[in-house]
């Protein structure tokens, strides 16, 4: 049996025990079209032998940018890190100056890319980019070579005997990837990921999942980022079919179509699927609406394992056979598992998915370990709402005196590339510190409370927790995003961006018609609503963490417009510069008082 042990191991041990007809799954002109292990692993050859036969060498940096997942990827992938050179994938919505970045701090000499719209800022910067051979495109585009045409160059089979010797050279502890985060401030950093960092992540990961060979999965997170890459290497270990999402817009009917048994989410997501089903159940009347929210009502309380006693399962029971069953439906209605992770999960959501029989495990690590640290599990008691589950195999963790999680195992980075200072900055005497608070409890949970770095003390030298207040407040329906703000100020506020769609409802029902955001975010009935939000989630807080004022933003925040890193995470200093006049009124700055 093909032992494990770099990333290009694992669609030739799939081949050697499961040999799916269906292992990577792409939607072209409207239909589904199966690529098989077999084919997946000869075009992956045709892939390194055309790469060589252009001149790739061990150790150069080929770059992939892809607006969507996609069977190209994956080969891509295969492709490339059998030739012994590593993969950067990079987010295809960064700006053009961060691609130029990325693309010339990794010294990338070739670049695949998915469509016209990443190859417009491409060829935008190509005077700048200092090591960019050429361009291929995965769609077929007349200003650019197709990545066909390099597989045409290894459709020869004559150097297959130098592709497999460059294999057999690269050793798991090489380097196998540069990922570059997506910084919440300056320029983003290239984490240096080894195969065996990588693979150990899988392995120890499959224990927590209940994936069954022959499964299908929905995969639609982008694979540049490494949660889901990894998920995809696990998928292939595992004997998965994988379906490759056609966007983020057509995420429902996909989930009918392919009706799979798991796929992994950010809390997001969990959140506006969550807000849909609700408006759905506010439209229905009389007695539906009462099962509904009685429904609802009763899932918020979900504890696995029965923890309720026997009477509440039994009305679990009816509220799944009448009102869940509808959720579970609409979501395909084969949906085992959902793995979450990226952001923090709202532990009503946690309630309410498990309620419904779809269990969301959530999960808890960074790029710069693979990226799992812990994640929950269905079964053997290992899943716990509110925390992020056990630690995996082969990695510590220890919570430093400051509360900072602490990371070793075989799992951590290589270093940050080409920045000896900053990966200095967070491995220190053999341990990777996350930059997150947090507590392991009795029975072993982990437990995030904040990050160390957005933490921060009030004039009255009280600390503010600002994530946690943000998780509540986004509880709301007619809250979207929102920032805590309050360093060294008397008092916490928040800025907020509200859910606009939501809103505009709601004001219609009340008879307030107002058509522009700037309008809408002043009117006093809507503030007055807002105000009544802030007061019901203020009351989970002690005294000093309670939200005082707030202001209202006209505009959504968005990735494009630089609120939002590519994973929804908020780029704190930007949203305050972006909002500095709404801050210095909320706290007096400028009015001489």
């Amino acid at each position: 049996m093909q032992k494990v042990t770099r990333l290009f191991d694992f669609p030739y041990y799939q081949l050697e025990k499961y040999n799916l007809d269906k292992a990577l799954v792409s939607k072209k002109d409207g239909e589904w079209i199966a690529t098989s292990t077999r084919e997946y692993l000869d075009k992956a050859n045709a892939l390194s032998r055309g790469l060589l036969r252009l001149g790739v060498k061990p150790n150069d940096k080929i770059a992939i940018i892809s607006m969507t997942n996609r069977t190209e990827w994956n080969i891509c992938d295969i492709g490339i890190l059998q030739t012994g050179a590593q993969n950067v994938p990079i987010y295809p919505t960064i700006s053009e100056d961060d691609y130029e970045y990325v693309l010339n701090h990794s010294e990338a000499t070739y670049c695949f890319v998915s469509c016209s719209e990443v190859l417009e800022k491409v060829l935008s910067i190509s005077p700048k980019l200092k090591n960019i051979k050429e361009v291929f495109s995965f769609d077929d585009l007349g200003n650019c070579k197709s990545w066909t045409t390099v597989l045409a160059k290894g459709a020869d089979e004559s150097n297959q005997n130098e592709v497999e010797a460059r294999k057999a050279a690269v050793k798991p502890e090489d380097l196998a990837t540069l990922i570059y985060t997506s910084g919440t401030t300056g320029r983003p950093k290239g984490v240096m990921l080894s195969h065996d960092n990588i693979v150990s992540n899988v392995i120890a990961s499959k224990e927590r999942v209940p994936f069954e060979p022959g499964a299908s999965a929905l995969s639609f997170l982008p694979v540049c980022h490494i949660f889901e890459r990894m998920i995809l290497y696990l998928y292939q270990y595992c004997g998965i079919n994988i379906y490759f999402a056609e966007g983020l817009d057509k995420i429902t009917d996909n989930l009918k179509e392919v009706k799979p048994n798991v796929m992994t989410v950010v809390p997001r997501l969990l959140e506006k699927v969550y807000d849909s089903i609700i408006a759905k159940g506010s439209a229905l009347t009389g007695i539906k609406k009462s099962i509904f929210f009685w429904a609802v009502e009763l899932g918020l309380k979900f504890e696995p394992y029965g923890q309720n006693g026997w009477w509440y399962e039994k009305k679990l029971g009816l509220a799944r056979k009448l009102i869940f069953s509808k959720w579970k439906e609409g979501l395909g209605g084969n949906l085992d598992t959902m793995v979450c992770g990226s952001a923090a999960l709202q532990p009503r959501l946690g309630r309410i998915f498990g309620a419904a029989d779809i269990p969301v495990m959530e999960g808890y690590g960074l790029t710069e370990t693979s990226p799992v640290i812990s994640v929950n599990q269905v079964d053997g008691g290992g899943w716990r709402i509110g925390c992020v589950g056990r630690v995996i195999n082969d990695v510590e963790v220890k919570i430093a005196s400051d509360g900072e999680i602490l990371c070793k195992g075989p799992n951590v980075m290589l270093g940050y590339y080409k920045d000896p200072v900053k990966t200095a900055e967070v491995l220190k005497d053999g341990y990777f510190h996350t930059g997150d608070i947090g507590i392991v409890d009795a029975d072993g949970f982990l437990k995030i409370t904040d990050r160390k770095k957005e933490m921060f003390k009030t004039s009255g030298g009280k600390y503010v927790a600002p994530q946690l207040l943000e998780n509540r407040f986004k509880q709301s329906r007619f809250i979207e995003q929102i920032m805590i703000i309050g360093e060294g100020e008397k008092m916490p506020a928040a800025l907020i961006q509200p859910n606009f769609e939501f809103l505009y409802e709601w004001a219609e029902g009340h008879k307030i018609t107002i058509s522009e955001n700037s309008d809408i975010v002043l009117n006093e009935k809507v503030l007055a609503c807002f105000q009544k939000e802030v007061d019901a989630a203020n009351e989970d807080f002690a005294k000093w963490e309670k939200v005082k004022q707030f202001k209202l933003t006209p505009d959504v925040w968005t990735i494009d417009d630089g609120h939002l890193t590519p994973t929804m995470k908020l780029r704190r200093k930007i949203v305050k510069e972006k909002y500095i006049a709404l801050y210095n009124d909320i706290y007096g700055h400028g009015k001489g008082y």
